[in-house]
């Protein structure tokens, strides 16, 4: 079966990261965001490699594999890959609350099941996760494919396909430095270099201007729905790590990684840039350096205003995560 490991997070948590450097070690390879959401203008989205998306060799290869799969008009910019689009207004209100767990499930289950749309959606959507899956592997000649699309309801549908061998890594992240990327993405969680923000366009979005208290229930509510997912896996299925810990040990962290993914602990590289990858999604895959540093900068950016709005929505949360 092919194998994915997949992502579980909240935005802005250290993803796009730990998926290249996992991606760059012997045996896995990443394309990001499986998902392949958010691109804006696809004509001036640019892949990690730098090239224009719709000229990049490897996404070229990968349609080609596609089509060998019955997708001869896959394209990455409209890929079809995101299971929870759709055009019915029906549905949409049914995916829009993340994911609950236990009876609230079975419920959003049983409401889905009236809509032949929905019926239709999801088979065709894992039907392409699957061929894109292979054609990676195909393409990379890798044993693993690392998906960053973090979504907890996404998982929710690829767990339960029986030809897919997916392990699961959850990871965490202090939510004041989320929630300030939440706020203010362009500064924050986007590409250190400004001609490279908004898939490599360079063009200011507007801002989404998020408040604090929005900023922290969004990681809250992200991470409470990847709490109640992970508590129904098997043990052998998941594993955990966090962000800070990346960053403090990340030969450490990534030794451990590759043994759960059942690749070479002992050829592990933290060079991730020496391998030319080809991403979609944070924009911190535009980057040019491998350095592996911990981003401190909620520290200096969020007044005791923001961290008391913070402390009241999402506290005890953070606090039971460790972070103090």
């Amino acid at each position: 079966m092919p194998r994915l490991a997949y992502l579980l997070a909240a935005s802005h948590s250290g993803s796009t990261l730990l998926a290249m450097l996992l991606g760059a070690q012997p045996g896995a390879c990443t394309a990001g965001e499986l998902k392949a959401t958010h691109m804006g203008d696809a004509a001036s989205y640019r892949c990690s490699c730098r090239e224009r998306i719709l000229d990049c060799y490897f996404w070229k290869q990968v349609g080609a594999a596609m089509a060998s799969r019955g997708y001869p008009e896959f394209d990455i910019t409209s890929a079809g890959t995101c299971i929870l689009e759709t055009e019915s207004p029906y549905v949409r209100r049914l995916l829009a609350p993340l994911y609950r767990g236990g009876g609230l499930e079975m419920l959003r289950d049983l409401a889905l099941s009236f809509s032949p749309a929905w019926r239709a959606r999801l088979a065709g959507s894992i039907g392409r996760n699957l061929a894109l899956i292979e054609s990676l592997l195909e393409v990379t000649g890798a044993g693993v494919v690392i998906d960053s699309s973090k979504v907890a309801l996404r998982l929710k549908y690829l767990l339960r396909v029986p030809d897919l061998d997916l392990r699961v890594i959850r990871m965490i992240r202090d939510g004041r430095a989320v929630s300030l990327t939440y706020i203010n993405e362009w500064n924050f969680a986007d590409s250190s270099d400004p001609s490279m923000r908004s898939g490599g366009t360079g063009i200011r979005r507007p801002p989404q201007r998020n408040s604090m208290a929005e900023a922290a229930n969004s990681w809250k509510r992200s991470n409470e729905a990847s709490d109640v997912l992970t508590a129904r896996l098997p043990a052998s299925q998941w594993t955990e790590v966090r962000y800070e810990e990346l960053c403090a040990d990340p030969a450490g962290t990534l030794r451990r990684l590759a043994t759960f993914l059942d690749l070479d602990p002992d050829q592990v590289t933290l060079d991730f840039r020496s391998r030319t990858q080809h991403v979609i999604g944070n924009g911190m895959r535009m980057d040019a350096t491998s350095e592996i540093r911990l981003d401190k900068r909620w520290k200096t950016h969020l007044g005791k205003a923001d961290l008391d709005i913070f402390d009241g929505v999402a506290g005890d949360l953070n606090r039971r995560y460790g972070y103090i």
